[in-house]
């Protein structure tokens, strides 16, 4: 097995993690900016997106669905609750169960999320070959699964 890293050699400027956080930081704050447009907060649609795809439909399923905290995505929903664009609904099967439904508003507005996220990314993967583009896409699946395996 390869080591990238060693203790000597180790730089933050070249660690995966530092560009991975560079990474996310520059894409969030362009689809912070993007959302301003539909009202909402750069971590905001993803739930509403989540929600809409049938990926979850309650809090503990959409903060598992985006690498959240449930503490963190339940202030999340009663904002987007108090903005209007979902509701909770009791679950007439289990009444332990509240099931997150998307509201009109909330389904309109979904309609309109891809176009300004594809815009974002469209401008990050500026200069890229196709087959950049799907490497990258394998590389973080792989980078990511290999994060979620027992350390050796």
């Amino acid at each position: 097995m390869d080591k990238f890293y060693s203790e000597e050699t180790y730089t933050p400027s070249d660690s995966v993690g530092y560009l991975m956080r560079g990474a996310w930081q520059a894409l969030l704050k362009n689809i912070d900016s993007e959302m301003q447009a539909l009202e909402l907060t750069g971590m905001q649609w993803g739930p509403l997106l989540l929600i809409a795809k049938g990926a979850c439909n309650t809090v503990a399923g959409c903060a598992r669905a985006s690498y959240s905290d449930s503490g963190a995505m339940t202030r999340m929903l009663d904002r987007l609750e108090a903005k209007g664009l979902l509701c909770r609904v009791r679950s007439l099967e289990d009444r332990r169960i509240v099931n997150l439904k998307l509201t009109q508003a909330g389904q309109e507005i979904v309609k309109l999320i891809p176009a300004h996220l594809v815009r974002v990314l469209n401008q990050h993967l500026q200069g890229f070959s196709v087959e950049e583009f799907e490497l990258f896409k394998n590389m973080l699946r792989r980078f990511t699964e290999n994060g979620q395996q027992e350390m050796k």
